[in-house]
């Protein structure tokens, strides 16, 4: 049963999201719109073959077969959003529906914040104050996540439906659920598998924390088979309910290639703010200069990495960057992780410090990563901050920062004003729970004067993105300008703390809040 504090939370909340219902939507908004009528009009069978879109579709089956039971009660409200033939279709009907959809799914998310929530509560002693307690802080900071608002409610997807798996499996994860927590992570993977961005994490702290008793790793003689078949035994059986009937019809490999669309190349249309946005960065600026002094002609130099296009883009200077050789990079980004899980004991704040150093490994080094998984390292970060005043900095900093960074996903000026103001409103209750809760002195305290400088920048990408470029004619002339700067910009700060990061993470001594029991 929810607590009430966490449900008075999420309607409140819900109340807010039923005023997005007429807002912009993205074409995420026809993808899932598509999805729904090839599930519903066509056989299984047919689903990953079908293209009378160009939205085909892309998620592993547990999400399809999710559409399809979404398809049972979109015909009630419009039958027509369910022919495949209806490229595009948006009536009054369906964009409530689509839109009512993803409010009504949030009660997962709900639901795993909830069981985060119950067992902060169950741990701390009774505050003088409960609406400044960890767990309603949480709360707060999760189910109002400006992120998911921007993302899920206004751009439109269903994150946070999938992030209550997620957070269902750190639940039991952080109470010593282990076959249980691989179970939910596996739903979740067959679900979207973007999450595969996790799954090195929860391999390596599984392996050493439940498959050898004394939590050593190589030392055989503590290794249990059993519990190495057991958590086996649940990704395998889940991967097969999910993908056993395409392999049964030989169509394993197209699903596969739809899943993993290598051509779509190294970035998204809108560049992520990681190392690649900044490759793409040094590679424009230095295909200036040698335009400048006559080295290339203009041919030479023609790149279709600043042309928003999501295709293979070769660069102009530097070496063209492939899957494999981001492969590499990002497994060696891996290596802190590694080292921690390696080093402390398996304590639920290794744990959660062990998905973030892998969330932040893979987005920064990833191919084709969407800005939209930042939220990745966001959330298990949010969690990590309310239990632990070290990393509050840390968060404070990467909240303002990664939630800024998916500004441009909202490119109408009539969001303008509602995501700053979201934003705002998030980095003031912030600053002021955390900083109580956590007793700073003083709220400004949690940030250095170079970061809260930095994050001033902010202000002035904002103001170029919204006036300045029009102003300046620069919006006809350099279109991706402005989307350039931003992406680079973000990518800095980026890069910076996750490098904080992992010196503050790394030499430390681990506590464990919650007294685990293997189970």
């Amino acid at each position: 049963m929810f607590i009430n504090d966490c449900l008075i939370s999420f309607i409140a909340v819900s109340c807010l999201k039923l005023l997005f219902l007429p807002l912009y939507k993205s074409t995420d908004f026809e993808v899932h719109r598509n999805w729904m009528a090839i599930t519903f009009e066509k056989p299984f069978k047919e689903w990953y073959l079908e293209e009378t879109s160009q939205w085909t579709l892309d998620y592993p089956p547990f999400f399809a077969w999710f559409e399809y039971l979404l398809a049972f009660a979109a015909k009630y409200f419009d039958a027509n959003m369910l022919k495949i033939s209806n490229l595009n279709y948006s009536s009054l009907q369906t964009v409530f529906f689509m839109r009512l959809s993803v409010i009504i799914s949030d009660i997962v998310y709900c639901y795993g914040v909830n069981r985060i929530f119950q067992l902060i509560k169950s741990k701390k002693g009774k505050d003088k104050d409960p609406w400044l307690s960890a767990e309603v802080i949480l709360a707060m900071l999760l189910l109002w996540n400006p992120g998911l608002l921007l993302v899920d409610h206004i751009h439109f997807q269903y994150n946070g439906f999938l992030n209550g798996f997620l957070f269902l499996s750190i639940a039991d994860m952080l109470q010593g659920n282990y076959v249980r927590s691989a179970f939910w992570f596996s739903v979740l993977l067959n679900l979207k598998h973007i999450y595969l961005y996790l799954a090195p994490a929860y391999f390596v702290f599984l392996l050493k924390n439940y498959c050898f008793k004394n939590g050593k790793f190589f030392d055989l003689n503590s290794f249990s088979v059993e519990r190495f078949l057991k958590l086996g035994a649940v990704g395998i059986a889940t991967v097969l309910v999910s993908f056993g009937p395409f392999i049964y019809l030989g169509q394993l490999n197209q699903v596969l290639s739809r899943l993993f669309p290598v051509q779509r190349g190294l970035t998204h249309s809108y560049w992520a703010p990681n190392v690649w946005a900044l490759y793409n960065f040094a590679d424009r600026i230095l295909s200036f200069i040698a335009y400048r002094l006559k080295i290339y002609s203009p041919k030479e130099l023609q790149t279709c990495s600043t042309k928003g296009l999501v295709q293979e883009c070769e660069h102009a200077i530097l070496p063209t960057i492939s899957s494999n050789i981001s492969l590499v990079f990002t497994l060696i980004s891996l290596l802190p992780m590694i080292w921690l899980v390696w080093k402390k004991p398996g304590t639920p704040k290794v744990f959660l410090n062990s998905i973030i150093l892998c969330s932040f490994g893979t987005f920064l080094f990833g191919y084709h990563v969407h800005e939209k998984a930042i939220l990745l390292i966001i959330l298990p970060l949010t969690i990590s901050a309310v239990l632990h005043k070290e990393e509050v900095g840390i968060y404070a900093f990467l909240s303002i920062l990664g939630h800024f960074s998916l500004f441009p996903l909202l490119h109408e000026e009539g969001e303008t004003l509602l995501k700053v103001f979201l934003l705002l409103l998030h980095a003031v209750y912030m600053f002021s729970s955390l900083g109580q809760l956590h007793n700073f002195k003083q709220q400004h305290s949690l940030l250095s004067k170079v970061e809260l400088s930095y994050l001033g920048g902010l202000v002035l990408l904002q103001l170029f993105y919204s006036f300045g470029s029009k102003l300046s004619n620069l919006e006809t002339k350099l279109p991706f300008l402005p989307l350039m700067l931003i992406s680079t910009y973000c990518a800095l700060g980026v890069l910076y703390i996750w490098i904080k990061y992992c010196f503050l993470i790394l030499p430390i001594q681990s506590t464990n809040m919650f007294k685990v029991k293997k189970k």
